[in-house]
């Protein structure tokens, strides 16, 4: 197949794949096919879906893989400031996290029940607080959906090379490899990404429930464990006294293994019928899930006086001191370090599902509300991953620089999920309003009071950029909205004009062809323009006085009445002197009459050969699109490939 080069004035198109040749596309289409899957039909829509077995794993890996460093984020807080008290508090602190997962569990059970369409705190907000509330816990969203990538993946990086220390320094590349993975998996589709990322979310768990039990037996049975790490010694153990400021900084970084719980109220569709029931014991799961992980992991620490340190997590020295560096040790840290990068799934799974309702509401590009080729939504996934990159990279792939900003935004929202869930069960009164009420009114003031302690303790640890970040994409969620207002009202069309439009009569069509010589191209033009109407002038630019001459000559030896308008330019100006006279009062058109500029383009065979042809008619054809009542047409001319002579040039 040829390559498109250039019109009568020279327009180089993009080249096609074929100079690659057959065997080579045929490989690359099959090596796509084979990593990112086979296209699916629409009504494999109703196969696409998660049962609860696949589907908590996949929503909840976001929450139950928080328990790898959640704990771990509290101590950070409270070992330098407050020494071995830490470890009277960090239990309580963990206590009140667990009771407020509690009432988030039942909150969004509730959210499930009434809003069973998916959309979360989005939909909840812009049903019952309005839009601006709704734009709002979707910007923070978002936001938490993004840090949700970049924590996880950095989080699961550093498990990483905590069992292979030598690769630390290679820790940013390593987190773009997890990220691009990711990507891969979630764009083969929603079934089978659920099957993809769950079996190492249950392997995580067995291996944590393994690690607790093991843990505690060990410490309570007199066996001698010891928590060695070399580094650990270089943090400081402080002796100040125990303020409420240093609690409420401890409970914000602990609140991380909270993120999450959002996911499965906005995947709701994604389940099996009946969606909502199964979506509600989904959440059940998760909530024993983190009980018993995030429980017993904060129970560890503090029976092994756990002191964090840069070089080994809080859950590495853990499994080492109850395993031994051996085969166990390197399991957990295997099933940590894949569940932390698999967290980032939930994200995955929630943010393209998210951005494609509000897509669907005008507030964010309507491409992100197209299904792909999985039928899942391939441009949110990509979106995403692009993000998430960008801050890995900002961020050098620090988890500790990152989870400053994590826990805002996702609190933000859900306060305005449960505010909105209060007003909704105060309008409705439906059957059990008033316990219900209780529940998510309840959720709206624990997470208001989680929302303002995070915002407050960690503003100056960089949380302030999401303060700054919201009100910036709420800005343009509004931008859209408008642009896409201003272009419906300018393509509507009344309904009185539609009853007044004369489409069997139309205006008449005057065709130009701006031509540099006269040539088969030419000729094909010309005959392609007849066609369609009698309106049709050839025009040329003569740049200098008898340039044109062997034009003239060549176009009197036509059989034709077509009007060959030349125009003199000493200043080579093609483009400049079409508009002149496309605007002047010589040329036949009348206001309203359609213009179409045709261009003749012929397509090389060999892709080099589009630099040896210049581009003066791509210069024309954008020109021309911003005249009103002009039509830009290219009319392709395929050229074969070069023909080897057997004579020589001299020889003629």
């Amino acid at each position: 197949m040829p390559v498109p080069v250039e019109t009568g004035y020279g327009i180089p198109a993009e080249p096609t794949q074929d100079w690659l040749g057959k065997e080579v596309i045929v490989l690359l289409r099959r090596l796509i096919q084979w990593i990112f899957g086979k296209s699916l039909k629409n009504d494999r829509l109703s196969t696409e879906k998660y049962s609860v077995l696949w589907g908590m794993p996949l929503l909840a890996s976001d929450a139950i893989s928080s328990v790898a460093y959640a704990v771990e984020e509290m101590l950070w807080v409270l070992i330098p400031v407050v020494g071995a008290a830490s470890f009277l508090w960090m239990p309580r602190i963990a206590i009140a996290i667990l009771g407020l997962l509690l009432i988030l569990t039942f909150s969004y059970r509730h959210v499930v029940e009434a809003y069973p369409n998916g959309g979360g705190a989005y939909i909840v907000a812009r049903e019952n607080l309005g839009p601006l509330y709704s734009l709002i816990a979707g910007a923070s969203l978002a936001v938490g959906y993004i840090l949700t990538v970049a924590v996880s993946v950095c989080a699961g990086t550093i498990a990483f090379t905590s069992a292979v220390p030598v690769l630390n320094p290679y820790r940013v590349g390593i987190a773009m490899i997890f990220v691009i993975l990711l990507v891969i998996g979630n764009v083969r589709g929603v079934r089978e990404s659920s099957r993809l990322f769950s079996l190492p979310t249950y392997a995580f768990i067995l291996a944590v429930v393994a690690l607790v039990i093991v843990g505690a037996v060990k410490y309570y049975t007199g066996y001698n464990t010891v928590i060695s790490a070399p580094a650990a010694t270089q943090i400081p153990i402080g002796t100040q006294a125990v303020t409420l400021f240093i609690l409420l900084a401890a409970f914000s970084s602990g609140c991380s293994a909270l993120t999450g719980v959002e996911a499965i109220s906005n995947a709701v569709p994604n389940f099996e019928d009946p969606a909502p029931q199964k979506a509600k014991l989904t959440y059940l799961l998760l909530a024993a899930a983190i009980v018993v992980c995030f429980g017993g992991i904060a129970y560890l620490t503090k029976l092994y006086q756990v002191i964090p340190n840069p070089e080994l997590t809080v859950m590495a020295q853990i499994s080492r001191a109850v395993f031994g560096p051996g085969i166990m040790f390197y399991f957990i840290q295997a099933t940590t370090t894949i569940i932390l990068a698999m967290a980032a799934n939930t994200a995955f799974a929630g943010f393209p599902t998210l951005l494609s309702i509000i897509a669907q509401d005008g507030y964010a590009p309507r491409q992100l509300a197209l299904r792909g080729h999985r039928l899942n939504y391939t441009n949110g996934i990509g979106f995403l991953a692009f993000l998430a990159i960008l801050l890995i990279i900002i961020f050098r792939a620090d988890t500790h620089l990152l989870i400053a900003l994590y826990a805002v935004g996702v609190f933000a929202a859900f306060t305005l999920s449960q505010a909105g869930m209060l007003v909704h069960w105060l309008r409705t009164k439906s059957e059990g309003w008033r316990h219900k009420a209780l529940i998510n009114g309840l959720g709206a003031v624990t997470t208001l009071i989680a929302t303002i302690v995070v915002g407050v303790t960690k503003f100056t640890q960089g949380a302030w950029i999401v303060f700054v970040v919201v009100p910036l994409i709420i800005m343009i969620m509004y931008g859209i909205k408008r642009h896409y207002q201003s272009v419906a009202q300018q393509l509507d069309v009344p309904n009185d004009l539609l009853k007044t439009l004369d489409l069997d009569n139309p205006r008449p069509n005057h065709v130009i062809i701006p031509v540099d010589s006269l040539n088969s191209m030419v000729i094909k033009a010309l005959r392609y323009a007849s066609s369609i109407t009698t309106h049709v002038e050839v025009f040329h630019v003569e740049p200098y006085e008898g340039e044109a001459d062997k034009l003239r000559r060549k176009w009197g030896m036509l059989n034709t009445e077509v009007p060959l308008i030349i125009k003199e330019s000493p200043y080579r100006d093609v483009v400049g002197s079409l508009i002149k006279y496309i605007d002047s009062e010589e040329h036949a058109s009348k206001p309203g009459d359609i213009i179409t500029v045709l261009l003749p383009q012929f397509f090389v065979y060999k892709w080099y050969h589009v630099l040896l042809h210049n581009n003066t008619s791509i210069f024309i054809a954008r020109a021309m699109l911003n005249k009103h009542n002009v039509v830009v047409s290219v009319l392709p001319f395929y050229l074969k490939e070069s023909v080897k002579k057997k004579s020589r040039i001299g020889d003629r």
